[in-house]
């Protein structure tokens, strides 16, 4: 046994085997203690607004924005970490530091961009969820929309019971969408060799760069953005700066696995279209028709999957875009909302989409186009308060996390600009 795994598994000597395991156990538990926070802003990541780009992505580009999905992800990671330690650091969210540090005008303005973000979220994975129950169960899309809005508000009531016990529905749920994808995947037999020259070899073909876009809006997402610096405060201790130091720590390792594990999930919604659609010519235009497609290319037990993984993206993203609309609201504005009500209020967009028949994915796809438009306007002060050292104290990012941080934001609005003088030049 080498020295390396003596250490690992014997970290004081002199403790017997038994003394080993339970000081193992109880690292381990102390660990889960932490884990909660990311995976609440990781089904944002995962969410049906992800599951229309990655669809419409893997079927017309077969696995070739892969490594967009990828890009993706590593820009969530940096700026979450950013967002969690705003939060530890100074005891408030993004958006009472925005309403503490900038003028009346842009405050509001700040307000209307996050408000819209969270709608267009809201509206995606609303969407979503009311589709779960539409292809699982043959509910009429209305009622299935009010059937969601009721099971969101009963997983919103469980923070009553404390944070925890949603934390834990939320993780839940998680591993539903997970498991989902592997009985995918294993169904899909995709090829492996393309799947690692899509997943490293960058490339945009035509007609590409709208998806690109959208799936960078909706893997980046400014309502995460602000969520995230308001949960990991129940977990911190304002005059025990040893803690908070851990309590960063542990942050990260949180948002490695969860994050790490969204972006596994979009790699395996795109892998399954490009390896079931693309595959075999087909560009598909709707998620009904992925599901109704997947039965007699996979099998019923596939389409199943799909649905299942569907319903539980929906509701689980549409409680966290809930909880991040009070954060928004709470924070510029000062004002408390009943999360009841918000949840209320924030239905009616999709239910009008719903009541026309808009084709659901063309819905999905262009609200995670517009979340891309609106992440640098939550991007900017994250990256601008994280960098103060009057508010960060020893949190304050280095040079190198801020020059990430800025590159970060030049691609996104790089992209965004690219894509207006596209839909502008009719090229799209």
């Amino acid at each position: 046994m080498t020295a390396l795994v003596q250490r690992l598994i014997a970290p004081s000597a002199g403790l017997s085997w038994r003394g080993t395991i339970a000081f193992n156990v109880q690292r381990l538990r102390r660990l889960m203690s932490f884990l909660g926070p990311a995976f609440l802003i990781s089904v944002g990541y995962m969410d049906p607004g992800n599951w229309g780009t990655d669809i419409e992505g893997g079927s017309r580009f077969g696995y070739q924005l892969l490594w967009v999905i990828l890009l993706s992800n590593m820009m969530a990671i940096l700026m979450q970490t950013l967002s969690a330690k705003l939060g530890i650091a100074t005891g408030r969210t993004l958006p009472q530091l925005c309403r503490d540090r900038y003028p009346r005008t842009l405050n509001l303005f700040l307000w209307i961009t996050a408000e819209l973000a969270a709608m267009a979220t809201d509206l995606a994975e609303f969407l979503g969820a009311a589709l779960g129950f539409y292809l699982l169960f043959g509910i009429p899309m209305f009622p299935a929309a009010l059937l969601s809005g009721v099971v969101i508000s009963g997983i919103l009531a469980l923070e009553h019971y404390g944070h925890r016990k949603l934390e834990k529905a939320i993780i839940g749920l998680v591993a539903v969408i997970g498991f989902a994808y592997l009985i995918e995947i294993v169904l899909a037999r995709p090829d492996f060799g393309q799947i690692a020259a899509g997943t490293f070899i960058p490339r945009l073909g035509n007609g590409a760069i709208l998806v690109a876009v959208g799936i960078i809006g909706a893997t980046v997402m400014p309502h995460n953005l602000y969520l995230h610096s308001a949960l990991v405060l129940p977990r911190r201790e304002p005059n025990d700066p040893a803690k908070n130091r851990y309590l960063l720590k542990m942050a990260k390792i949180d948002l490695v696995i969860a994050l790490n594990g969204a972006w596994l999930v979009n790699s395996a919604i795109l892998i399954m279209s490009a390896a079931t659609f693309a595959h075999n010519g087909l560009q598909v235009t709707s998620i009904e028709e992925a599901h109704r497609t997947l039965a007699p290319l996979l099998g019923g037990f596939s389409a199943l999957a799909f649905a299942i993984a569907l319903l539980a993206s929906g509701l689980s993203s549409s409680t966290t875009a809930t909880m991040a609309g009070q954060v928004i609201m709470e924070g510029f504005l000062h004002v408390k909302v009943n999360v009841w009500l918000r949840r209320l209020v924030t239905m009616i967009p999709a239910l009008i989409v719903i009541g026309l028949g808009i084709d659901p994915l063309k819905i999905l796809v262009l609200s995670q186009v517009s979340l891309s438009f609106q992440l640098p306007f939550v991007m900017l002060p994250l990256i601008r308060f994280t960098r103060d050292r009057s508010i960060m104290g020893e949190y304050t990012n280095n040079r190198l996390v801020n020059a990430l941080a800025y590159g970060v934001a030049a691609i996104i609005i790089g992209l965004n600009v690219w894509l207006v003088i596209q839909v502008l030049g009719g090229t799209i």
